[in-house]
C-alpha cells in the first residue's frame, strides 16, 4: 500500500468519526437544559418591531 492510499483511508475513517462527533455535539448543544429561553428569543426575531425603542432591561 502506498502512502497516498494509507493517508486517504485514515482521512476517511477519522473524518467520519470527527463529523459524527461534531453532529452529536451540535445536537447536545441544542437540546441542553436551560437553552429553551435562548431558542424562544431567537424564534421571536422575525416578529419583533424594529422601529420600537429597545426596552431598558435589554440594553
Amino acid at each position: 500500500m502506498d502512502l497516498y492510499s494509507f493517508l486517504r483511508e485514515m482521512a476517511d475513517s477519522f473524518g467520519l468519526l470527527a463529523l459524527t462527533l461534531i453532529f452529536i455535539g451540535v445536537v447536545v448543544f441544542a437540546w441542553r437544559p436551560g437553552s429553551r429561553a435562548l431558542h424562544d428569543d431567537i424564534a421571536q426575531i422575525p416578529l419583533r418591531n424594529d422601529d420600537a425603542p429597545i426596552p431598558e432591561e435589554k440594553q
